[in-house]
């Protein structure tokens, strides 16, 4: 089965259109299989003391103007919709409360993703699970215990989903990938596992590939010194190129795990063991 590749906008568009589909161009160019966003109602999210605060950004002075300024509305996410469908790429979009979750279902996307931050959130998780789609489950600040209870919830609404490996740090130190939990994971939760990485660079993301993931998500961005907390732990526009060409190289060269001969060593055999043939004639 291929690794499905999802290239995460998440909030980097900065709420800009023009960026927003100049993202969704990378990503479909590059041979993403969806992109993906992040839907919050502000209100819900954060509390109106944390809004109120001062916070310098392009949309004014306050947390909640900075916030808003990162949010699409209902015609934008249409305007979204249409576009991904003419670049024929996948797009969804991780809640972070239930007001979006509801919000989202106007679209009919195919996928819905449990954020990190997200999957301790029993009522949200319960709410996605009865839509019956794949749903992708990040594991960033999880231990067993927050992660068997997500499993359940979904088993017990006979939803398909995946978990994803995730260490949410941004950008992530390569120490701290832990790529073995991969297979831990899939061993004990006997499920599909993918990988979402915010490291900087690509050599986690091509380990990981290697070791059997069945989807790969990474930030993607136009240039990491632009606006934005999680522009740093992204993947410019050439990067995603090489990921995914790397990825889908990985997966031809890991092979089905049986030892052969093939048809391209049989004439370099008889040359290179050629001697061996020839003393056993003069023997």
């Amino acid at each position: 089965m291929s690794i499905f590749i999802v290239a995460e906008i998440g909030i980097n568009h900065n709420g800009d259109m023009e960026t927003c589909k100049k993202l969704i161009d990378v990503a479909s160019e590059a041979g993403c299989n969806a992109v993906k966003f992040q839907k919050r109602d502000i209100d819900q999210v954060y509390t109106q003391e944390f809004l109120d605060l001062p916070r310098e950004s392009p949309w004014g002075t306050t947390q909640r103007e900075q916030k808003l300024g990162l949010e699409f509305s209902a015609d934008q996410y249409r305007e979204i919709d249409k576009y991904c469908k003419e670049r024929g790429v996948d797009w969804f979009a991780s809640a972070w409360d239930l007001n979006s979750q509801g919000f989202l279902r106007q679209f009919d996307c195919k996928y819905n993703k449990v954020a990190s931050a997200m999957i301790v959130y029993a009522e949200l998780l319960e709410m996605i699970a009865e839509e019956g789609k794949h749903t992708f489950i990040s594991t960033g600040m999880s231990d067993y215990s927050v992660i068997q209870q997500a499993v359940d919830i979904f088993r017990e609404a006979d939803c398909s989903f995946e978990l994803m490996h995730t260490v949410s740090t941004y950008p992530m130190k390569v120490e701290n990938a832990n790529l073995n939990v991969i297979k831990t994971l899939r061993k004990r939760f006997d499920c599909n596992v993918g990988y979402s990485g915010h490291e900087s660079g690509l050599a986690v993301s091509y380990a990981a590939a290697a070791l059997n993931i069945t989807s790969l998500e990474r930030h993607i961005t136009l240039d990491r010194s632009m606006y934005g907390s999680d522009q740093a732990a992204s993947v410019e526009v050439n990067g995603l190129r090489m990921l995914v060409g790397a990825v889908r190289n990985i997966e031809k060269a890991m092979g089905d795990g049986e030892k052969r001969i093939i048809e391209d060593e049989v004439p370099i055999a008889e040359k290179l063991r050629e001697h061996l043939n020839l003393n056993q004639m003069a023997n």
